[in-house]
């Protein structure tokens, strides 16, 4: 079940249930939504609006860690959260009528490095030749693409454009995602000072 939560409190934790805090369009909280439902964990999420008192439980890769019980691809991982920023840098700046070129070629060469891992591995997927949790962790960013401007920047990483393929087809990505024009939308309340957290509800 999924709640709005702005007032009041919602109650106690139904039996049987996880209870996960989470901006419905957070690509952090969207990581533990992944898992989640992959593991078929029974659980209601309460839709919280980040700006009622500035409180955020922000380390979403612990709480994914407590649901899989085991840390995997550390290194990968580290390297990944150098990624993630550019994807906001390049978005905002280009709505800002900024230069981004320079960070697109940053984005470009990073990403790169994405593919040469899978290359290297020659599987489907970053854990695997079937899914895992360090494919979930890094996903929701690859959902945004097109959204936030690089899809571009994919141009030369056959390897990786050949998963996010894959991960499109993915019952559990297909269960938690939302279109390009939903993340538009968001984005755009979102850039224009007024994010609309409960768009789509």
């Amino acid at each position: 079940g999924v709640i709005i939560f702005s007032c009041p409190a919602p109650g106690p934790v139904p039996n049987g249930l996880i209870r996960l805090y989470s901006m419905r369009f957070c690509p952090f909280a969207q990581r533990a939504r992944l898992v989640l439902t992959a593991k078929g964990v029974k659980h209601e999420i309460i839709n919280i609006n980040l700006k009622d008192n500035g409180q955020v439980i922000y380390e979403s890769p612990i709480t994914c860690e407590y649901l899989e019980e085991r840390a995997q691809q550390k290194m990968l991982l580290d390297h990944y959260s150098k990624v993630i920023p550019y994807f906001y840098k390049i978005s905002m700046g280009k709505k800002r009528g900024e230069d981004v070129s320079a960070a697109e070629v940053e984005f470009t060469d990073k990403v790169s490095q994405l593919n040469e891992y899978l290359a290297k591995k020659k599987t489907k997927y970053f854990g695997g030749n079937s899914i895992t949790m360090i494919d979930y962790l890094i996903w929701p960013w690859f959902e945004r693409a097109e959204m936030m401007g690089v899809k571009h920047c994919l141009a030369n990483t056959p390897e990786l454009r050949k998963w996010i393929e894959c991960m499109f087809e993915d019952p559990v990505v297909k269960a938690t995602m939302f279109s390009t024009e939903d993340h538009k939308v968001f984005f755009n309340s979102y850039m224009d000072g007024n994010p609309n957290y409960d768009h789509g509800l």
